[in-house]
């Protein structure tokens, strides 16, 4: 048995220097210039928005679900949250149904699908070792009569690229689906080439760790699929949809790219959607081959803690003014730094607190960031201290 290895006291001096080069400054959205995103798809947004669901025990309650399908549909929202500014300024709960494109060439649904605000409720969080008091939760339910499904969409319509994610999982039956994607539909025809959309979907009839991400339309007018459009992903770390993770899709001018947990899982640039989208997540069945039938009395939900999202606009606001996006077309004047647009940038990446902003790059950086100037610090530190761990 060999003698014990010792710590050579460089070794440990330099394991006990603290990393606070690497903590970059907290601050608010207002400091804020530029975001700057991380991963192979890093790109550079003007706004922030963070959506917690985490500690709403006020608002906790599973409404029972509503028989009659046009009282579903007219159900009004499940809680003083979702009635608030904080939502209502951003998000739309959904009533629509299917009843139109029933029994047409339009599809092959099979049941009345209603979507319902009442399927969009807070729910008290029993996880053993919980690791928030309450999350949002979508759910979708097969009654004797129709499918009552659940779906909201973004209020802004114009989101030129964006960065979103979600903590997230998915429970329940076999035959629905849950979903977060971009929409754009250039007319209101059923041509298919009309569609531009960026999908993640969870499909509760495939096994526990399968997503598909497609860049919509997935086929042909003539039923021909179009394999460039879609990903059919295994869950790295065998990890699976029933577990939390933090879905993260990012929407670029040249690709969209999907993260499961900070892993790169699919890219896919064939289609990009190119115009001004909205975002919109879903839980839903309509008894046709992609959802699958759900059995009478079951049910499937998708469960979120937060949303949290850095995005550019393009067009006019309101009152007929050019938004930032425009005036400083995001994409090409911040990459080559023209001016002082953006002069302070932050991240949402570099934080360890989830729904807060860093500085990491900037006039008001601390003095530590001015010092070593960005992620640099870091990277020789832990090189450095490999070599020597790798020749001792």
């Amino acid at each position: 048995m060999g003698s014990p290895r010792l710590f050579h006291p460089f070794i440990v001096a330099i394991s006990l220097v603290p990393l606070v080069v690497t903590a970059f400054p907290e601050v608010s959205g207002d400091t804020c210039d530029c975001y700057l995103t991380n991963g192979s798809s890093s790109n550079w947004f003007t706004t922030h928005k963070f959506f917690d669901f985490r500690d709403k025990s006020g608002d906790a309650r599973v409404p029972a679900l509503i028989d009659d399908p046009t009282e579903s549909s007219e159900a009004s929202a499940t809680n003083d949250y979702l009635l608030s500014d904080d939502w209502t300024g951003y998000w739309t709960l959904q009533s629509w149904n299917n009843s139109a494109s029933l029994g047409t060439d339009v599809g092959d649904a099979s049941i009345l699908m209603v979507h319902s605000p009442n399927n969009v409720y807070i729910e008290n969080n029993a996880d053993e070792n919980a690791d928030s008091s309450t999350y949002l939760t979508m759910r979708t339910a097969r009654l004797d009569d129709y499918q009552s499904a659940s779906e909201f969409e973004s209020n802004i319509q114009n989101y030129h690229f964006l960065s979103v994610r979600m903590y997230a999982r998915t429970t329940g039956a076999p035959g629905a689906v849950t979903a977060m994607f971009t929409y754009k539909q250039l007319d209101n025809s059923d041509d298919l080439t009309a569609v531009q959309e960026s999908d993640l979907e969870i499909r509760t009839l495939d096994p526990p760790n399968s997503v598909q991400y497609t860049n919509q339309p997935s086929y042909t007018s003539q039923g021909l699929n179009l394999a460039d459009a879609t990903r059919n992903v295994t869950i790295p770390k065998e990890r699976d949809w029933t577990n939390w993770a933090v879905y993260r899709m990012d929407w670029s001018p040249s690709a969209t790219t999907w993260y499961i947990d900070g892993d790169e899982v699919a890219s896919i640039s064939f289609q990009t959607p190119r115009d001004p989208s909205m975002l919109i997540f879903n839980s839903w069945s309509d008894g046709g081959s992609w959802t699958g039938n759900m059995s009478v009395g079951s049910e499937a939900r998708l469960q979120v803690q937060w949303i949290e999202l850095v995005y550019n606009t393009t067009g006019s606001d309101s009152n007929g003014k050019k938004t930032r996006r425009e005036e400083t077309e995001i994409f090409s004047q911040i990459e080559k730094r023209d001016g002082q647009f953006c002069e302070n940038v932050c991240s949402i990446d570099e934080t360890s607190t989830v729904g807060t902003t860093v500085l990491i790059q900037g006039s008001s950086a601390s003095g530590l960031l001015k010092q070593f100037g960005g992620l640099e610090p870091i990277y020789f530190a832990v090189s450095v201290l490999s070599m020597i761990l790798a020749f001792w």
